[in-house]
């Protein structure tokens, strides 16, 4: 008969953040370990809480299933002595396998005979196999652990108890001192300990103690209160996802209850106020219908209705002290000139190895007007993207960026604002920032996303130049985000970005004067440039695009990144075109006798020609040659695609290594010139055709 199992961890309070990942990673190691014992199982659900992580097992199997098995052994020759009899590897086979030598068939394989048996284990029972669950309880990892008591032994939180039943039964184990049970806990304050007498009776023996174990319930009833808040007062509350998700890791038995505060407080902008409900006291803020921001904000208590007067009377005294903190942060930055914060960014470390970030604005003033030109920016944008890039971090020196570090960029465009800079130079500043995570919104305007583009190249080839490379499993300053922001802004924007190019050209500029821009490159090499193909890979693979396609692109004579992206996208588009099959096969024919010539001429010579198909892929290849590098990549593809009934008709007709050493030289120099106009597409050998 089907039943139910049930196991609980209780813990001290788990930050928020990590909650439900790993309440996910419960549950998978539940079905791992069901799946490695052979207890089949129909479904499982996970349940979690600030102070719990659990997981209940449906239709689990009364035992293990039965295993039947034909082993092999030894080859015949070996199992068998001289005199015919069992030899002492084949008596050890069978005592291994828990059988006699009686049992023995002999079987070939592959013309050999070999020793085998057929073996069958019969299934324990679950209750003793799920005394093993310790092991997945201690098996769970963390982001961070601590450690308690006087042991060695480190968990996100100490455990307090552990619930695990099957059915109404205990499943006798223990982790450190705690011995499992079927005794939870309910409510911090409104709850009590509580037996929780069948696996299937958790969720209401909690609910009975004010503690809603169920996540997606919990969030339902979050929503539900806040839009009935929202509907009472004819408001606009978002939801939104990371601060509902967070919210709903925090408490047990949800509360949502509206708070106030003044209104003078609304002449700061709106983004102090927001960052200081979300990110601070984890508020949501309150709109009105035509989207503006008002007095009040909605909060979720860890209770129920008891006192309510008293929480939203604390969380506004709370609010209003952090408020008023802003305010006057945002008074006395009024007082400072942009001059005066950037004189004071020569005193604020970038890094110790590479200087200062008044320095690294120095350098990224060059950087951005090397990518702007390159990009084609007009002179009106270059002038703008000049004075932006020269103060561009400004507002990391102010008081309510120090206080907010969330708004830094945010502050820095709404100041540039009040003493007059142009807005496109202010939204610049916010831009230049963005992306602020892998998926995250792009720039705008081309001034911002030249500048970002420049902030984070600085930051990569400065890094990488001091051998403070990102590894395998840690990356302190960010440098894949900001790689693949890179990719993801020259996409977008769809620009030229010849990258070993640029670099060379901003580490050069950048050598000539060290002691302005504070650092100094030495020789150049190709990690940075390898970096971000790596960044690009990904970026490609996000776009669903096969495999083999990004490394041929990836792999291709083209340092423009823009091109490999675009080459990407046209073969992805041609895949299933009915000449590609045979067109890719006929140019890798093609690259693969083109790797054969140790040395080309300098051109080709018709006076060594043979055949006409000679004459014709001569004069096809001349034409497009002349065109290939003004042609876009789209009607280079359908260019080379084209060729492809004269270079079949031509490997009819010829045969490429000649004996002849000056025809067969001459033959593999138009191979060449094929291969290399390829390869500056995609290298096209990489391709799966089958």
């Amino acid at each position: 008969m089907a039943k139910e199992l049930l196991l609980e961890i209780g813990l001290e309070e788990m930050p928020a953040h990590v909650v439900t990942a790993s309440s996910d990673q419960l549950q998978q190691r539940m079905e791992r370990f069901l799946e490695e014992n052979r207890l089949s199982f129909s479904s499982t659900t996970a349940y979690c809480t600030p102070r719990r992580l659990a997981v209940a097992v449906h239709g689990l199997a009364e035992k293990q299933e039965d295993l039947e098995e034909e082993i092999k052994g030894p080859a015949k020759k070996i199992a068998l002595d001289e005199n015919g009899e069992w030899s002492k590897a084949a008596q050890g086979f069978v005592r291994g396998q828990g059988v006699t030598t009686s049992d023995i068939v002999f079987k070939k394989v592959k013309g050999t005979d070999y020793v085998f048996v057929h073996k069958k284990t019969v299934g324990k029972s679950a209750i003793e196999l799920l005394k093993a669950l310790k092991e997945v309880v201690k098996a769970m990892t963390f982001p961070v652990t601590m450690h308690w008591n006087k042991f060695d032994f480190e968990y996100i939180r100490p455990i307090h108890w552990i619930v695990a039943l099957l059915e109404d039964e205990v499943i006798p184990f223990e982790v450190l001192d705690i011995k499992s049970g079927r005794i939870s806990r309910g409510h911090r304050f409104l709850g009590q300990q509580v037996a929780i007498d069948h696996a299937k009776d958790y969720l209401e023996s909690l609910k009975n103690q004010f503690v809603i174990a169920d996540a997606n319930e919990r969030k339902n009833m979050i929503i539900k209160q806040i839009e009935t808040i929202a509907k009472t007062n004819n408001w606009e509350i978002t939801m939104d996802e990371e601060l509902l998700e967070e919210v709903n890791n925090i408490v047990e038995f949800p509360t949502a209850f509206v708070g106030d505060f003044d209104e003078k407080y609304l002449a700061m902008p709106e983004e102090v106020l927001v960052t200081s409900m979300k990110e601070h006291q984890r508020y949501f803020d309150v709109r009105s219908k035509e989207g503006s921001l008002l007095p009040h904000f909605v909060s979720v208590r860890n209770g129920n209705e008891f006192r309510i007067d008293h929480v939203i009377s604390g969380n506004e005294k709370v609010l209003i002290a952090r408020l008023d903190d802003a305010q006057f942060f945002y008074q006395e930055d009024q007082q400072l000139t942009i001059d005066d914060c950037v004189n004071k960014l020569k005193n604020v470390t970038f890094h110790k190895k590479i200087g200062s970030i008044y320095e690294k604005m120095a350098r990224v003033q060059t950087i951005s007007k090397i990518i702007g030109q390159t990009v084609g920016l007009s002179p009106i944008e270059q002038e703008d993207l000049e004075r932006a890039a020269e103060i561009y971090k400004f507002d990391l020196v102010t008081n309510m960026v120090d206080e907010f570090p969330e708004l830094q960029g945010i502050m820095g465009e709404k100041y540039a604002l009040l003493q007059g800079e142009k807005p496109t130079v202010a939204q610049a500043i916010r831009e230049h920032y963005l992306p602020i995570s892998s998926e995250g919104e792009l720039p705008v305007s081309n001034i911002g996303a030249v500048l970002s583009i420049a902030d984070k190249m600085d930051s990569l080839i400065t890094f990488f130049e001091v051998d403070l490379k990102p590894s395998s499993s840690n990356d302190p300053y960010a440098l894949r985000r900001q790689s693949y922001g890179i990719i993801r802004i020259i996409a977008d924007k769809g620009w030229k970005f010849p990258f070993l190019e640029l670099e060379h050209g901003i580490e050069k500029e950048i050598n000539t004067n060290p002691l302005r821009y504070g650092f100094q490159f030495e020789d150049i090499n190709t990690d940075a440039l390898n970096f971000l193909k790596g960044r690009i890979r990904q970026f490609l693979s996000e776009q669903h695009i096969r495999y083999d396609v990004i490394d041929a692109v990836l792999n291709a004579d083209q340092e423009d990144f823009q091109e490999l992206i675009h080459s990407a996208d046209i073969l992805r588009n041609h895949l299933k075109d009915p000449d590609f099959k045979p067109s890719i096969e006929a140019l890798t024919r093609v690259i693969h006798l083109a790797e054969k010539a140790d040395m080309t001429k300098d051109k080709v010579n018709p006076e060594l020609f043979e055949n006409d198909t000679e004459m014709t892929l001569y004069k096809a290849v001349s034409d497009l040659s002349s065109k290939f590098s003004h042609q876009t990549m789209e009607e280079n593809y359908a260019s080379l695609i084209a060729l492809r009934p004269l270079i079949e008709n031509y490997f009819d007709q010829t045969m490429v290594m000649a004996e002849d050493p000056e025809v067969r030289k001459n033959r593999l120099t138009q191979l060449v010139i094929i291969s290399k106009m390829a390869h500056a597409l995609a290298s096209l050998d990489e391709l799966v055709t089958k």
